[in-house]
This record gives C-alpha cells, structure tokens and sequence, in this order.
C-alpha cells in the first residue's frame, strides 16, 4: 500500500516569473473599463465643432496603453477658432507632457499641460490676426480616471449609476460668474449690458470692447487680452461601476439643467441617448442656436451596456458622500476601498486665470544656460531673454520659464501691457 501512495505523488508544478507577470497583465488589462461614445447635432450657424479621439496611444514606457479624447468646440464670430482647436490643441497638450512618465506622473502632469496646451492654442491662433474665438471643452479618459478642462460656456457633466448629477466644469459666462466679472474689470476690461443710444440696456452682460458674453475662451483677439484661454482643470477618479458624461454646447444648456440632460436618456446606449438629448433640447427651446453632444459611457468590464439609472432620489447622507475629495497623497488601499464603495474621488481641481500659479513651480534649478519655455515647448537660450514664470523683472533660474512672446502674453492677461497683436 505504501508502494502505491507514493506513485501517485508528484512535485508541485513550477510557473516561471515571465508566466506570472503575463496572468498579472491580462488580470490588469480585463479589469479596465470599455468607452462607447455618441455624437447628435442640429446646426443653425455652422460653428460647433466636436473631436472624438479613441486609443491614443499613451505611455512611452507602455504603448499598449491607450486613452481616449472627446471635445467640443462652440466657434462665435465665424468658425475659424473652432476649427483650429480641434485640429491643434490635442496635439498642444500631449506636447507640454513629459516624456518617460509612469501612468501615475502622466495623469498628475496633465491640468498643467491642458493650461499650457490651451495658452498655446489661443496665442498661435491669435497671431494669425482672426477675431473669431471659440468655447472649448477637452476631456481625456485614462481607464477610470477623467480629467476636464474647459473656457466658455460648453459643459460637461457626470452621471453616475446612482443617478447622481455633477458639473465637471465651471460657465465663464460674465452674468453669472461674479469672480470672473471681477477679474475682468481689475485687468482692464470693463463689464455692461449693450446700451442703445437713448434706450435702457438690454441683453446679458458683455465685457466691452467686442461685446462678448464671456469671460475666457481661445481667440477673441479684437475683444482684450483679459478674456483669457486658460481653463478650469477638474480631474475624478469614477468608481468601478464606471458612468456617463455629456459634453454639450450651450445650445443644450440654454434649454436643459444638467439633471434635465441625464434623466432624458437614461437606459439609452450613448449613440441614442446623444440624439434624445438633442431631441429634448429642440422640444423644450427649438433650433435657436448651433446644438452639439457628446455622450460617452465608461462600461466597467463585465458589463455589455450601461447600467440602468434608477430615478433620482431625494439627497441622504450617504448620497452626499458620494463625491469626496481625495488628495494626490492619498495611500492606494484607500483608493480601492473608495471606488468599491462607489465613491467618485475628486484628484484635483483649479480654476485660477493667473498663469503662474496654474503652471506651479520646477523643483529642479536649470544650470545648462538653454531654457524650455513651459508654454510654447521651444529651448531658449538665456540671452534671449527667457524668465521664470514667477518672476516679475529679475532673471531667475528657477522654473518654469517662459519665452519672450510667451511672458509677454502673460503680463498682457493680467492687465500689465497690451498684447501688441494687431488685427488685420
């Protein structure tokens, strides 16, 4: 009998580290959300432009890795800006990130390369001498991180499975913003309603010169340098039971609330619900202005279509936690425990139109003579007259810096100097 028991016994299987790592990579990869994403649109000027971008190729390190790319761009006096930002501010931003990053420092660099690559975008676009301008609103997805950012009034909103709505982005609109109004007249703008000779004042309220309703958006040359493209950056992390954005022009926001918008096409695949949305929209206002949306829907890996959306119920307690602020620092268990609860964490958030402060600061001084200028990405050389971004007069060496052109610009936004663009 012994004899036998031991011929039935065997070792242990051996797996080689190179097996393990690949289980651990296709765990990896299964565990990471699908998008599907829909676009309607009714146009009646012909200015909204929209950009929708799937697999973008990510990590240097890590080119399997991919990201996706929804904007939505409302053009005003002719369409000229609209177009150019959809054709060149992705390709701003992806520039003003470093290279060689790990996924974590990638989603950390990118509100400061959203800043640069929407300065980048309003100043090279300005040098063409257009008066046209645009809203802007750009969303990058990175498995279940989002990050927004946005100038003007276009908007993007959250749905969760819970059927709680929130606003990933701020209105730059002069009548309804009294921070944004502020900024404007101390930087030399000043703020009214149009006024016809003789008559009362009529309309939202406009910065003058040019007339326009908003406070920040790419372009807009004829109306002053304080109507700035530097965008307010909201970044989340969803939780694993994924969600829906909607990304609209104001064409939707002037006839729906944002929860008008999300309860209207719940149950909905995203290619059905962006046109109910559009639907609802003309129902409740009509074709009054160009009505572009986007929606997109971030499907955790075991499901086949978004999770059905109960109906919003009143606010509970535990409702309210469902958006929490988590900093950068955070350990990574409380992570997981937040998005297994279905907690979406907010990674970040700044709104400032003061370009120092959205740029921070380079921890390590520069010594080679040659500079980076953080908005344009072009090497400059100290003779040329490169300064630091934190620098009113005097040279520093401490980053980031700024070119010429760029540091000109920047005092320009904050009321110190004209522009000197001229308008052809």
């Amino acid at each position: 009998m012994g004899s036998r028991v031991e011929s039935h016994q065997h070792h242990p299987d051996y797996v080689s580290l190179a097996a393990l790592m690949s289980r651990e990579l296709k765990s990896e990869k299964m565990e990471n959300p699908s998008v599907r994403f829909g676009c309607a649109a009714q146009s009646r000027k012909g200015e909204d432009y929209f950009l929708m971008k799937t697999d973008c190729q990510g990590l240097d390190e890590n080119p399997s890795s991919t990201f996706s790319v929804f904007g939505i761009f409302d053009g005003h006096n002719g369409d000229a800006a609209a177009i150019y930002s959809k054709d060149h501010l992705f390709n701003h931003v992806l520039d003003a990130i470093p290279r060689g990053l790990g996924r974590h420092e990638w989603l950390q660099a990118l509100p400061r390369a959203l800043v640069a690559g929407f300065v980048k975008t309003d100043k090279q676009f300005q040098s063409k001498g257009l008066t046209s301008g645009t809203t802007a609103t750009f969303v990058i997805i990175d498995e279940w991180t989002v990050t927004v950012a946005s100038v003007g009034d276009s908007r993007c909103i959250l749905d969760t499975p819970d059927g709680v709505v929130s606003v990933l982005t701020v209105d730059h609109r002069l009548e309804e913003n009294t921070e944004e109004r502020e900024r404007v007249t101390a930087s030399g703008g000043e703020v009214g309603r149009l006024n016809v000779i003789g008559g009362p004042e009529i309309g939202p309220l406009r910065c003058w010169p040019g007339g326009l309703c908003l406070s920040r958006s790419i372009g807009d040359m004829d109306v002053g340098e304080f109507i700035v493209p530097i965008p307010h950056v909201k970044q989340v992390k969803l939780s694993n039971r994924g969600g829906r954005l909607i990304i609209a022009s104001d064409g939707i926001w002037d006839a729906l609330s944002s929860e008008a918008a999300a309860g209207s096409c719940r149950r909905l695949p995203s290619e059905l619900a962006a046109r109910q949305v559009v639907k609802e929209a003309l129902r409740t206002r009509g074709l009054k202005d160009d009505t572009t949306c986007i929606v997109v829907d971030i499907i955790p890996p075991d499901n086949s279509l978004p999770p059905p959306s109960p109906p919003r119920k009143p606010q509970s307690k535990l409702r309210s936690m469902l958006l929490r602020t988590k900093f950068r620092g955070s350990a990574t268990k409380l992570s997981k425990k937040l998005s297994a609860v279905g907690i979406v964490e907010e990674l970040f958030e700044e709104g400032s139109a003061m370009l120092a402060e959205r740029l921070g600061n380079d921890d390590k001084s520069n010594t080679s003579g040659l500079f980076m200028c953080a908005v344009c990405q072009v090497d400059v050389a100290a003779s040329e007259g490169v300064i630091s971004v934190h620098a009113s007069s005097k040279p520093c060496r401490q980053g980031p810096f700024l070119c010429v052109a760029c540091r000109d610009k920047k005092d320009a936004m904050e009321g110190k100097r004209p522009s000197g663009i001229k308008v052809i």
